[in-house]
């Protein structure tokens, strides 16, 4: 599978969800989240199995989820290490931090 052809899906729940990623050998990369009291996505978890690092896919998952709050009007609280720090690398996205 190329760089190219990852494509991220949104599955949500009544209170939780997640972003993945389908990959080769029935591997996924995901982004957990819940919604939290404010109403806002409250990312927990970002996970990409090691064999698929280094080639931007969290990243993807992180836009998507970016995507999502503009285009749906709601913010991000990141709990997620990696998510905080894509959070500070786009200062760009203040306005949808929780």
């Amino acid at each position: 599978m190329s760089d190219t052809q990852y494509t991220v899906e949104r599955e949500d729940g009544p209170k939780s969800g997640r972003y993945l990623v389908r990959l080769d050998g029935g591997a996924e990369a995901e982004m957990t989240y819940r919604t939290g009291p404010d109403g806002s996505m409250v990312i927990d978890h970002t996970g990409v199995p090691p064999q698929f690092e280094g080639r931007g896919i969290a990243a993807r998952l992180v836009n998507a989820a970016i995507s999502d709050a503009r285009a749906e009007g709601f913010k991000i609280t990141p709990l997620c290490s990696y998510v905080v720090a894509q959070f500070r690398r786009h200062p760009e996205w203040a306005d949808l931090r929780a």
